[in-house]
């Protein structure tokens, strides 16, 4: 294949971290330490680089949250147990959830070691300047375990993408809130899926519309030409930036690192751990 683009490689990536939010080693893991509930081992483990800070800063590099979900989790969870906690609890669940998707498929296996170098040879070649959570998980330990060292660079590479997404959205003069109805739109997703997974109400929801119709990027038939162009505008500065990690790597490398964390990326979407419908955008028929 042609060098592969760094949505196509965002693509096997995503599956690999996203095990940490949903499989049941990682969210047992969290539960195990002391955290209550899904949303408070969510924060915690996520926001863990950075340490114990104020709730404010989680709320404006995540983004898209409400205020009130984040303050309903931190800083209480640090109560229970601390940041060390939940890094530990992360990257060992996660890395049990995957060997259990992978068991059986010698094929994943033999590929593992050479993916999690070429992997981390990329996520740490890119400067870490106005990326605030690449940046704190910049600052973790190198596992030197392969498993450990593929999650975690999957990891980075996940933040740096999302870190230059917000980056592309604030440009974009789109508000955190408003990036998931933008999306919703041009993806055909469900409201409900945000309601639920985000705490949208109908009233929120119509209030974001109202912001978008006012600037003339919706209409009564969804997104407008305007709305539409800004939408694929933010997307192509996101794989815009996206590249920067990548182009440490030689057409070549590149493609061994997309072919060898394909197949596990594959087995994360055929295991049924990942939800198909999920604010993450992830379309798992892509992979």
């Amino acid at each position: 294949m042609s060098r592969p683009s760094a949505r196509q490689l965002w693509h096997v990536v995503e599956p690999i971290h996203a095990v940490s939010y949903f499989s049941s080693e990682p969210l047992g893991a969290l539960s195990d330490v002391g955290y209550r509930g899904f949303w408070m081992g969510y924060f915690a483990q996520r926001s863990a680089p950075f340490g114990m800070v104020a709730p404010e800063v989680v709320e404006a590099t995540f983004y898209n949250f409400t205020s009130d979900r984040v303050h309903r989790a931190l800083p209480a969870a640090w109560e229970f147990a601390p940041p060390s906690a939940a890094l530990s609890a992360r990257i060992e669940g996660s890395v049990r959830a995957l060997q259990r998707i992978a068991a059986g498929s010698p094929g994943i296996l033999d590929r593992i070691a050479a993916a999690a170098d070429l992997a981390i040879t990329a996520a740490l070649s890119a400067p870490v300047a106005g990326l605030a959570l690449y940046a704190a998980n910049r600052s973790l330990p190198i596992p030197d375990e392969p498993w450990e060292r593929l999650w975690h660079a999957c990891t980075l590479l996940r933040e740096h993408r999302g870190d230059g997404h917000v980056a592309a959205l604030v440009t974009a003069g789109i508000r955190g809130r408003e990036s998931h109805v933008l999306h919703s739109l041009k993806a055909g997703m469900p409201p409900q899926t945000y309601r639920v997974s985000r705490d949208f109400t109908p009233e929120e929801w119509a209030d974001c519309l109202s912001s978008l119709e006012a600037r003339g990027l919706v209409g009564p038939d969804g997104l407008t030409s305007a709305g539409a162009a800004l939408k694929a505008r933010i997307e192509s500065t996101t794989d815009e930036l996206a590249e920067i990690p990548y182009a440490v790597l030689s057409d070549g490398d590149l493609t061994r690192l997309h072919e060898g964390v394909r197949p596990l990326a594959l087995a994360v979407a055929a295991s049924g751990d990942l939800p198909t419908l999920t604010p993450i955008g992830l379309d798992l028929s892509r992979i």
